[in-house]
């Protein structure tokens, strides 16, 4: 990773965020750029930690859990972050998993549906009148 500190909106390309999205990851302190009059620059720490910000978002952590997460770093170190991200994860695969059972279920019925359905279409299919 480089050292040289990204603007906003090498920021917003790199991440493929808008700027609305990081500003708000700003002003809820998930981020912290240095600041340059009315310039932001985003550092090593900042990339890094808006890469765990995405991640987290992806597997369906919200944005309070996200930050107490990064705040354990801060105040505890990596090791006591590691094992929150520990237990954190294993709740969240619960609920993906819960709900991966739940979207196979809604599939296996839409597909039944439609089957009934198409099965009723093909049964009692009238020739048009001439």
């Amino acid at each position: 990773m480089s050292d040289t500190p990204l603007t906003f909106k090498e920021m917003c390309d790199r991440f493929e965020v808008t700027p609305r999205t990081l500003r708000y990851y700003e002003y809820i302190e998930l981020l912290s750029p240095e600041k340059e009059g009315r310039s932001r620059f985003y550092g090593p720490r900042e990339i890094a930690r808006m890469t765990l910000i995405l991640r987290g978002r992806r597997f369906g952590f919200s944005l309070e859990e996200i930050r107490q997460f990064l705040m354990i770093y801060e105040t505890e170190g990596t090791r006591a972050q590691m094992e929150v991200w520990v237990g954190m994860a294993d709740r969240q695969l619960e609920v993906l998993e819960g709900q991966r059972r739940e979207l196979e279920q809604t599939i296996a019925d839409l597909r039944r549906l439609r089957d009934e359905s198409s099965a009723s279409l093909n049964g009692t299919k009238q020739e048009p009148s001439t």
